[in-house]
C-alpha cells in the first residue's frame, strides 16, 4: 500500500476536527483516490470554501485554496479556465455547496467544466455548532431546528445529475472502499464530477439526535445504506429513510473549458483574417 502522508503538510498536524468526526475519513479516501490516480502533487490543486470541510486543504501538499463560504466553486471555475492544464478538486461541506453555494452548484454542474466537486454531507453546519441545513433530513434535530425540522432535504445527487454533470456517486464514510473509487473515476472523468460523501458529525447532530458516538454512526450507515439499482426495485415507502448509495450518472458530456478554448481560437483566427483583409 502506498504512503499518502507524502501528500500532508506534516508540520500543520494535528488536526482540528472532533473525536469521531467523519472528514477525517474522507480525507484519506480522497488522498488514496489521488495516488491511485497518480496525479501530479504540482498540476494539482484543492479548493474549499468555510465549514469543516474548509480546514482540509490546510493539512494537504497541493497547490491549495481556501475561499470564502458558499464560492468555492467561483473560485475553481476562475482557475480552471485560467489553468486547464491543472486538476482543481474542490471541497464543501453540505451547507456551504447546497445553501448560499447552491446556485454556483448547479451551473458548475450545467456548464460541465472540468472540476470534482467533493461534498462532505454531515447533515448540519458543524463549525457553527449545529444549526440544520438544506441536507438535514425531515424531523431531525438541530440548533436550529429545536422540535424537528419541518423542510425535505435536497437530493444533491439527483439534483446535479438533472443539471448535467458528467459523473455523479454518493457514498458513506462506512463504505470507504466504494468511496475511493468513486472518487479516483471522479478524478480521471472529463467534465463535471460529483461525489457525495455522508459524514458523521457525533460533536452535535449526533448528540442531538441520540445517535451516538462516531462509531455508532458508522454502523447506522451500514443499516441504512442501499445501492442505487437496488433502490429502484423498492416502493417510496421502502426507501424513506434509507441513504441511497452507488453511481447515478457517468456519461460524456461536452467540457465547458475546451468549448471556451474553441470559441477564443475561432474568435481570433476570424480577426487574423479580418486584418489580412480576407
Amino acid at each position: 500500500m502506498s504512503d499518502i502522508t507524502k501528500y500532508l503538510r506534516k508540520q500543520r498536524l494535528p488536526h482540528i476536527l472532533c473525536p469521531g468526526c467523519g472528514h477525517g475519513i474522507v480525507m484519506n479516501a480522497l488522498l488514496r483516490a489521488i495516488d491511485r490516480a497518480g496525479l501530479d502533487q504540482d498540476k494539482t490543486a484543492v479548493v474549499s470554501g468555510i465549514g469543516c470541510s474548509g480546514r482540509i486543504p490546510a493539512y494537504l501538499d497541493f497547490n491549495t485554496l481556501h475561499t470564502t463560504h458558499g464560492r468555492a466553486l467561483a473560485y475553481a471555475t476562475g482557475l480552471k479556465l485560467y489553468r486547464p492544464d491543472l486538476t482543481v478538486i474542490v471541497l464543501m461541506g453540505d451547507g456551504d455547496a447546497s445553501a448560499i453555494g447552491g446556485n454556483h452548484l448547479i451551473h458548475a454542474a450545467r456548464r460541465n467544466i472540468d472540476l470534482v466537486a467533493v461534498v462532505m454531507n454531515n447533515s448540519n453546519y458543524g463549525m457553527t455548532s449545529g444549526q440544520y441545513s438544506p441536507l438535514t433530513p425531515t424531523a431531525r434535530i438541530t440548533t436550529t431546528s429545536p422540535y424537528g425540522n419541518i423542510e425535505q432535504p435536497f437530493d444533491l445527487a439527483q439534483l446535479v445529475q438533472a443539471a448535467g454533470a458528467s459523473y455523479v456517486a454518493r457514498s458513506t464514510t462506512y463504505h470507504v472502499q466504494s468511496l475511493i473509487t468513486y472518487l479516483e473515476k471522479a478524478i480521471k472523468k472529463k467534465g463535471f464530477a460529483f461525489v457525495e460523501a455522508v459524514a458523521q458529525c457525533p460533536t452535535y447532530f449526533g448528540r442531538k439526535n441520540k445517535l451516538g458516538a462516531g462509531a455508532e454512526m458508522l454502523e447506522r450507515f451500514k443499516t441504512l445504506a442501499v445501492d442505487v439499482k437496488r433502490a429502484a426495485t423498492l416502493s417510496p415507502e421502502e426507501r424513506k429513510g434509507k441513504i441511497v448509495i452507488g453511481e447515478f450518472a457517468d456519461r460524456a458530456v461536452p467540457e465547458y473549458t475546451e468549448r471556451y478554448g474553441e470559441l477564443i481560437a475561432r474568435l481570433k483566427a476570424k480577426d487574423a483574417h479580418a486584418v489580412a483583409g480576407e
